[in-house]
């Protein structure tokens, strides 16, 4: 099989390089401004307003009050946070049921089946054979004793992209909580809490060029969340444990950074995804799943009829060109993807799939060379092992 020649990344949705402007914010934080934010000494008084500017730019990416942001270690911790948090308090008032879909992020498709355990009920959604899911869908679930919902804002696997808009909307008259994973979309696609009417909204910062160890919850100005952990007075109590400065100031700025550049970047990921999905497409027995016409284009699921997903993965990190075959929070499992599945696909057709993710530092060149070596590759796997 081809060696490396050149490194190109192309798996952004598992994690983004950090941006220039974020390494140079964060390094005083690693270095002489090493206070705990929560000490009242000079050091301590420095690293508080780090945090409490930090805090201002995510609230600006996402159209909220500062005071609205509660930090976290992570983008799993902000979806635990929410939906466990929110579930203790309603439980009291007897409402055990929790409306999802089957295609959420495992950081709460997992919550939720741990819940199930614990008393709960859940219904999971199933999307349409193109990955998407409508309002209709959600609403036709609800019943009295619903006490949330939790739908994604943009696909990780497929790039699908959710009406969260329409759905908050909806949800207004029942008064059940909502709680919108927007991991995948925030820096990528503008987000408003005014216009999706969230009560819950979940960030993360590696996946928008910040450090790996920060995330966020947007939480309503007034909704009761019950602490996941305990222990200090950290965030208003709500989030007990000392804050990861650095990390946090990392986050800040990139979500700064991305409120700037976010039509320039987008425009840039999406046409290039179009010119990748337009050249993959022509290779024979090519397929893309989750081709609803809200996907975002920077992300391209697509499956090879008759080559194994992992066998491709592997072959086109050998030849340089660093895809996933889903999930990284997945990875390593032998089970095809729970996404294709829950959509309809075949276990043969789901385990035949890669994702490809674009990001802001993806060139054209990057695509073009990528694009040739997957042609060649499935090629050279098809003889290898021709389909039946």
């Amino acid at each position: 099989m081809e060696r490396a020649k050149k490194k190109i990344y192309l798996d952004y949705n598992a994690t983004t390089p950090v941006h220039p402007e974020v390494k140079e914010a964060v390094m005083p934080y690693l270095q002489e401004e090493y206070g705990n934010p929560s000490s009242v000494h000079i050091a301590g008084r420095v690293a508080r307003k780090a945090v409490e500017i930090a805090r201002e730019q995510v609230a600006a990416l996402l159209g909220c009050m500062p005071s609205e942001v509660v930090f976290t270690s992570s983008g799993t911790e902000a979806n635990n946070m929410a939906v466990k948090g929110a579930l203790k308090i309603l439980r009291r008032e007897g409402k055990k049921h929790i409306v999802t879909t089957a295609v959420e992020h495992a950081s709460v498709y997992e919550t939720c089946r741990y819940l199930e355990k614990e008393g709960f009920e859940v219904t999971y959604i199933t999307p349409y054979r193109d990955g998407y899911i409508d309002e209709e869908k959600i609403l036709s679930s609800i019943r009295e004793n619903t006490a949330l919902v939790s739908v994604m804002h943009v696909n990780n696997e497929t790039g699908v992209v959710y009406p969260v808009e329409r759905i908050g909307k909806a949800l207004q008259k029942f008064g059940i909580l909502f709680h919108v994973d927007a991991v995948q979309s925030a820096g990528k696609i503008p987000i408003s809490v005014r216009k999706i009417r969230a009560h819950f909204i979940s960030i993360s910062g590696h996946k928008l060029y910040a450090l790996k160890g920060a995330g966020a919850l947007y939480i309503k100005k007034g909704t009761l969340l019950e602490p996941l952990l305990h222990g200090g007075h950290q965030e208003r109590g709500l989030r007990a444990g000392t804050l990861a400065v650095p990390a946090i100031v990392g986050l800040g700025k990139a979500c700064e950074i991305a409120l700037r550049d976010m039509e320039e970047v987008r425009h840039h990921v999406e046409s290039l995804g179009r010119l990748m999905a337009g050249k993959l497409l022509q290779i024979p027995g090519s397929r893309i799943n989750g081709d609803s016409p809200t996907r975002f284009p920077g992300v391209i699921n697509i499956s090879f009829e008759g080559v194994d997903g992992e066998a491709l993965t592997m072959a086109l990190d050998l030849a340089g060109v660093m895809i996933s075959t889903g999930s990284a929070c997945a990875s390593g499992t032998p089970e095809p993807s729970r996404v294709l599945i829950a959509m309809g696909l075949s276990r043969k057709d789901a385990a035949s799939a890669i994702r490809i993710s674009i990001g802001r530092f993806t060139t054209r060149e990057d695509v073009e060379e990528a694009s040739a070596t997957i042609a060649r590759i499935v090629d050279k796997l098809r003889k290898k092992q021709p389909v039946p």
